[in-house]
């Protein structure tokens, strides 16, 4: 693939990589949520997966689109943004939503799930906005999930 494409799809995957927080788990101590460590280490192992799931999309993209040696166009980039990268992200966000998160600690992952489905949102009306950071939709979450912890989230 050229480099401009390669820097594209790696770009594309840590913008979903960072909103996605986490997958989904019903492992749980007890009613009152996981406990912080456990929430990061479940949340950042789906990250980890869901990365690699993206990467993996864009590049079966590539090649089913023949851009080995090409940059996208900007209708294949949107077409890459809305099969690949939305759902994962959408799938990562309910995996976030289906987490336990720890007590007294709600409100602080809900934010960060508000702000990535918003974010998803903005990237439903506008796919090439996420391929921008001067208009990045992503923003907010990527930041939130860092400053949680979610590492693997905001690679």
């Amino acid at each position: 693939m050229s480099k401009p494409f390669i820097a594209l799809v790696a770009a594309l995957a840590v913008i979903s990589m960072i909103v996605a927080g986490c997958g989904g788990s019903d492992d749980s101590t007890d009613s009152s949520g996981l406990t912080k460590a456990e929430f990061l280490k479940q949340g950042n192992a789906i990250c980890a997966k869901g990365n690699k799931e993206i990467e993996k999309g864009f590049e079966e993209f590539g090649t089913e689109n023949g851009l080995e040696n090409k940059q996208p166009s900007k209708a294949q980039l949107t077409e890459a943004i809305e099969t690949v990268v939305l759902p994962a992200v959408s799938d990562q966000v309910e995996g976030i939503e289906g987490l336990e998160p720890p007590s007294g600690e709600e409100a602080k992952v809900e934010e960060i799930t508000d702000a990535a489905a918003e974010a998803v949102e903005k990237g439903e009306e506008d796919p090439v906005a996420l391929t921008t950071e001067k208009a990045d939709p992503f923003a907010k979450a990527n930041e939130l999930a860092n400053d949680y912890g979610l590492t693997k989230c905001g690679e």
